[in-house]
């Protein structure tokens, strides 16, 4: 067909590019499990994919859109019929749902039937996401036929940054695809492009750990504060010197355990490969080099702890127990 290749523009995800640059319509699979920790583009991706493929003008290849053709200024102004967005936790649902573009955090499994019954409004696919999902069990039941048999013409992409949090039903019928963290130089062309100065972005993007939406909040007021606080509740935790959780508070509970997993494990992998191992937190080195030797298999240990505390830390459980359980998993470290 002739055409050109078209804009995809996307930071980062060189892998994911290469998997969807390689496809064609007819090999495209119907359903796709974008992973990845946040913060590493992983909706955006989805959302440039959806553009690519509700684009009018004609391409050689998958990826790409024209930017002005009326495809792409309805996805980009969010009025694509074929385009189905929604966020965060799906339960059954009983409400009567509409037709058509949908965008909700509220949405149901219900609704996400009923969407999913419909014919393309401009002939083509009908494209679904589903960012940081979560299913209820229920819900995951409601949709399990749709996911073993999907009309034709559609393709849903559900993310996730806890993966494993998901029913083995859902994600035994989607095909995973992994996100990468960003490197500093990625993450700082992302805080660019948000406004950011040329010396902001370089300062938050090499504090990022990968993630660009770590290094905006560090940009934003009060969340450099959360960092601080959370290393420094880590080092009183590995050395046992009186642990200050004041800082965990609801809003900051998730960002500051993220923080403390990304340390212990540039500790570890220190342990394991020495002075040269490349580190998520790497303003840390110097402060991590000078902790007391470690046995790694008590550092991998603690880490899946830290991690259990990080997935606790996503629920209505207070957030002085959760820092609680990562000091305690700490303790046996030292």
């Amino acid at each position: 067909m002739s055409g050109t290749t078209g804009t995809f523009d996307i930071i980062g995800a060189a892998g994911p590019a290469t998997l969807f640059g390689n496809l064609r319509l007819d090999t495209l699979a119907h359903g796709y499990l974008f992973t990845g920790d946040e913060g590493v583009g992983k909706k955006t991706f989805a959302l440039r994919l959806a553009q690519s493929l509700l684009c009018i003008t004609p391409k050689e290849t998958l990826l790409g859109y024209c930017g002005h053709c009326t495809g792409c200024l309805r996805v980009q102004t969010g009025t694509h019929p074929d385009l189905f967005l929604a966020e965060g936790s799906l339960k059954i649902g009983d409400r009567d749902g509409g037709s058509g573009f949908h965008e909700s955090a509220e949405m149901t499994a219900r609704d996400l039937v009923r969407q999913l019954s419909l014919h393309s409004y401009a002939g083509g696919k009908r494209i679904f996401i589903l960012g940081d999902a979560d299913f209820t069990r229920e819900a995951a039941n409601a949709l399990l036929k749709f996911f073993e048999e999907p009309p034709p013409g559609v393709l849903l992409i559900v993310t996730s940054n806890a993966p494993g949090r998901l029913l083995a039903t859902i994600r035994s019928r989607l095909v995973d695809v992994a996100f990468p963290h960003l490197d500093p130089a990625e993450i700082a062309e992302v805080l660019r492009r948000g406004g950011a100065s040329d010396e902001d972005a370089q300062r938050a993007a090499r504090i990022g750990g990968g993630s660009a939406t770590r290094a905006a909040a560090y940009l934003d007021d009060g969340e450099g504060g959360t960092r601080d606080a959370a290393i420094a509740y880590f080092y009183a935790a590995v050395r046992g010197t009186g642990a200050d959780g004041s800082w965990a508070t609801r809003p900051t509970l998730e960002d500051g355990v993220a923080t403390i997993k990304m340390l212990a494990r540039d500790w570890l992998a220190l342990a394991l490969v020495g002075d040269d191992a490349p580190l998520l937190v790497a303003d840390q080195r110097e402060e991590l080099a000078r902790l007391p030797a470690a046995d790694p298999a008590v550092l991998v240990r603690a880490l899946a702890a830290i991690g259990e505390a990080e997935k606790i830390a996503r629920t209505n459980v207070s957030p002085a127990l959760v820092v609680d359980l990562v000091r305690m998993a700490l303790a046996p470290v030292r």
